[in-house]
């Protein structure tokens, strides 16, 4: 007889005999994702994404980057006039390149809210994934992430609608990734409860709600969680300590689930996904080239991009610090010695406004030499009585309007 398998939508994707790329929130943006396919992984997660944040995004096709870009206009109270504020990119995702594998993970705590926040994308993915495992303040404070852990029955209710509303309709999978509870019976009882909502996939990060990426990952109700999802039909996929795609492999194997998730270990080399015997991992020089090159092709920010290679670069490379202190692309490829990409990297600092000494670094420049001179430092030694120093720097004409950091 035949395991029982929950089906997967028309326009889904199974999760068995896959090794991914976990959701990681600044290492999970488009260039980490088509880097890691590049090397071999099978699907990609997307970063945790709140539901707010996409409701009421506006989807484009991006000319430029032949990308999909969800965007929006701040709305914390910028001061700036509206004229003149630029549309933030929530999620940016390559229809062609990511097609049939890029799984959207929502950060949520309402069936209701979920389901309008899968609407916007669920046309663009394979998959829709719920994230019940973060353990940070920013997603446990607003009763999302780990904290769906003590709040089972919410959780349930939040896939039952996916299922319903979004996977029903839109024929994609609904998944949802979650880490072990304080016992293996509190445990068990929750992946049961899960496994009924008729989800097609669930992704057990092996470290409690409280435990840090430092301390080892505890497998020991790994296959009491693979048991349970074979016996109910969902695909079972391990996260923690995961460093290559030959140890993916060979855990599922030992533990009896279906697939590995790696996350740590892609962000600091995304070729881990590369077997041993296609070569393993390249090195470090060549991935950042690599990461480069597509960085500029999808006009990826250049914060995120800046943090990536701090990421890549290791801690002991000669360039590792120069590149710490890089305004923008031009000057990471001098660096990185990428004559290749100069002219790509020239043109993307122009479309972002960050030439040197243009943009917002020129603005920056200038309220510095405005304020040096309004406190009396142009040169010109100055004598300043007390009284003056008492005096608020408002009525000196400093600038005390504190600069963004970008």
């Amino acid at each position: 007889m035949s395991a029982k398998r929950v089906p997967i939508p028309k326009n889904g994707v199974d999760y068995r005999g896959k090794i991914v790329l976990a959701p990681m929130v600044r290492s999970g943006e488009l260039p980490s994702r088509l880097l890691a396919l590049k090397y071999g992984a099978d699907l990609v997660w997307g970063p945790e994404t709140v539901d707010r944040a996409i409701i009421g995004s506006t989807r484009k096709v991006n000319p430029i980057t032949s990308t999909i870009d969800f965007t929006r206009f701040p709305s914390n109270g910028s001061r700036e006039s509206p004229l003149n504020q630029k549309e933030s990119v929530i999620y940016r995702l390559h229809p062609a390149r990511e097609h049939g594998r890029l799984i959207y993970q929502i950060g949520t705590a309402s069936p209701v809210l979920a389901v309008e926040a899968a609407k916007m994308v669920a046309s663009d993915v394979a998959g829709i994934d719920v994230n019940a495992g973060c353990p940070k303040p920013f997603s446990t404070s607003g009763g999302m992430g780990a904290a769906l852990l003590q709040t089972p029955e919410l959780l349930a209710s939040i896939l039952e609608a996916l299922v319903k509303e979004i996977g029903e309709i839109y024929e994609i999978g609904i998944s949802v990734k979650i880490r072990l509870l304080e016992t293996p019976e509190k445990t068990e009882a929750l992946v049961r409860k899960l496994c009924g909502t008729g989800i097609t996939g669930l992704t057990v990060h092996c470290r409690t709600t409280p435990m840090r990426p430092r301390e080892r990952a505890i497998r020991e109700q790994l296959r009491m969680i693979g048991n349970i999802c074979r016996e109910q039909g969902v695909a079972c996929l391990m996260n923690g300590d995961v460093t290559n795609r030959d140890e993916a492999i060979k855990l599922a194997e030992e533990y009896g689930v279906n697939g590995g998730m790696i996350a740590t270990a892609a962000e600091s080399n995304s070729s881990c996904f590369r077997t041993l015997e296609e070569g393993g991992l390249l090195p470090w020089q060549e991935v950042v080239h690599e990461y480069m090159k597509i960085a500029l092709e999808v006009d990826n920010r250049w914060g995120n991009t800046k943090f990536l290679l701090s990421q890549l670069i290791p801690g002991k490379a000669e360039t590792y610090r120069t590149i710490a202190g890089s305004k923008n692309y031009r000057q990471a490829v001098e660096i990185l010695g990428l004559e290749d990409l100069y002219d790509k990297a020239r043109d993307l600092d122009e479309r972002l406004g960050i030439t040197e000494l243009t943009g917002k670094y020129l603005e920056k420049a200038k309220r510095k030499n405005k304020s040096a001179i309004a406190a009396g430092m142009s040169g010109k030694k100055q004598k300043i009585t007390d009284r003056a120093r008492q005096t608020p720097l408002s009525q000196r004409g400093v600038e005390t309007t504190p600069t963004m950091v970008v």
